[in-house]
């Protein structure tokens, strides 16, 4: 699969709806957006819980009405179901509400396809095979091209990519907040998966917010995060002084450093600051000039080190540590299969289910063997109230009751099993393929042929 080409920069958008700041108006945001993309920025990152009643996505929307569309990079996201009042947050990855969010993200945006689709969060009541199992069929129906996923485990990416590529994973990545260094960036290298950085800039830390300038009273985000609560904030400001000199050292704006760094990372991290102002899109942009040398990256690295100040790092990491499936603690074991265990439904002509399969072939075995014989004259009916019908009856219902012994259960063809199947459905397959057999060996009884 040809990974997406993105610009090196991407806009995130949600900002522009007044996550971070009051929002704009459609106007306005559009305006941004349209600056954005005639500064050679074509990645716009959206989702479907930015904003109030989704404005996120119908102000992009509106903005890709004036834009050539082949040439935007659009990225939206699905997963969080906010309560009535917004202020509660849950996470949903059904098929089902896979689907739906896409159909309804597609009809705000106004588009025919969505360019990349992130399951926002991932549902850890969901088998990620089941969710990634219905966007692979959106791929296929040309509704979205490629598949992200956010804040990913090293063992949810892994089950993920098995069933269909991940084109890309957004992940939070700074200066400031650098754990997924360890383990999450080199497996997506190398599994050939994009590292999207999300809050590049520290929630706008490393651009000045709580140090030259105060922080929006609309911007909940930061003033829920504990390194802008006023017992951190004296001490992070010691992190942006280091940083302003270094910028200052190499003739840049502490966050054009900030993000310079980032590019430096590797040409498969593609950070995304937000704004909804034009001369701080002018500054982002800005960083794509700075040139910085391996000592100059070690030194910007030593300068903040680690995670220092981040005390949500280790609430981040313990999310993710735990974030697999109860199912997924390796080995990971195969999620538990969707069979039916009606009668009716194996005898059901229509569904993939592969117990309806079994069933249909047995019964089709059955009926040919007794067409053949009727076509070569052999008068089957006659032969059974002659006294055959004592002997079929009886060898059916003898090997009927044998298939439920387990070693004449069914195995069925979806799972690869490594025992044998305990359903229902399975147990008259096999009862409908001892009738196949009785049927064939009946034939010879007729005929006078010798059965054992």
């Amino acid at each position: 699969m040809r990974p997406i080409k993105v610009s090196k920069l991407g806009l995130g958008c949600a900002g522009l709806s007044g996550l971070l700041n009051a929002p704009l108006s459609h106007e306005d945001g559009c305006s941004v957006i349209k600056q954005a993309f005639s500064r050679g920025v074509t990645f716009f990152d959206t989702a479907d819980i930015y904003g109030q009643k989704h404005d996120n996505e119908i102000m992009l929307g509106k903005a890709l009405k004036q834009l050539p569309r082949e040439k935007v990079q659009l990225a939206t996201k699905f997963g969080f179901v906010a309560s009535e009042d917004a202020l509660q947050f849950d996470v949903k990855g059904s098929p089902e509400y896979v689907r739906k969010c896409c159909e309804a993200s597609l009809k705000r945006l106004d588009v025919d396809y969505i360019d990349l689709y992130y399951q926002h969060r991932v549902d850890t009541s969901v088998p990620i095979e089941d969710t990634m199992g219905e966007l692979k069929k959106l791929v296929d129906e040309g509704k979205i091209k490629y598949i992200g996923l956010s804040e990913a485990s090293p063992d949810t990416i892994r089950r993920a990519h098995a069933i269909h590529p991940i084109t890309a994973l957004q992940m939070e990545y700074s200066l400031w907040t650098r754990d997924i260094e360890d383990e999450i960036i080199p497996l997506c290298r190398e599994l050939g998966i994009g590292i999207v950085a999300y809050s590049p800039l520290g929630i706008g830390f490393f651009a000045g917010k709580a140090v030259v300038e105060s922080l929006p009273s609309e911007n909940v985000v930061a003033q829920a995060h504990p390194r802008f609560k006023q017992e951190n904030i004296e001490k992070n400001k010691i992190l942006y002084t280091r940083l302003a000199n270094l910028a200052a050292k190499h003739g840049c704006t502490p966050p054009q450093l900030a993000l310079a760094w980032l590019l430096h990372q590797g040409n498969d991290i593609v950070p995304i600051p937000g704004t909804t102002k034009v001369k701080n899109l002018d500054n982002n942009i800005g960083s794509l000039t700075v040139k910085l040398a391996e000592e100059d990256l070690k030194e910007i690295s030593d300068a903040v080190h680690v995670n220092e100040g981040d005390e949500k790092l280790q609430e981040n990491q313990k999310k993710r540590q735990t974030q697999p499936e109860s199912v997924a603690t390796p080995p990971a074991p195969t999620p538990a299969l969707k069979v039916s265990t009606k009668f009716s439904d194996v005898l059901a002509f229509s569904g993939p289910a592969p117990e309806r399969i079994n069933g249909r072939l047995a019964m089709i075995g059955f009926v040919a063997a007794m067409a053949v014989e009727l076509s070569k004259g052999h008068d089957l009916f006659a032969q059974i109230s002659n006294g055959g019908v004592t002997w079929f009856v009886g060898t059916s219902v003898v090997l009927s009751l044998a298939s439920l012994i387990p070693l004449f259960k069914g195995v069925s063809v979806e799972s690869k099993s490594d025992g044998f199947m305990t359903s229902d459905a399975e147990l008259w397959n096999g009862r409908f393929a001892m009738l196949g057999l009785v049927a064939l060996a009946f034939t010879e009884y007729v005929k006078g042929g010798a059965l054992i």
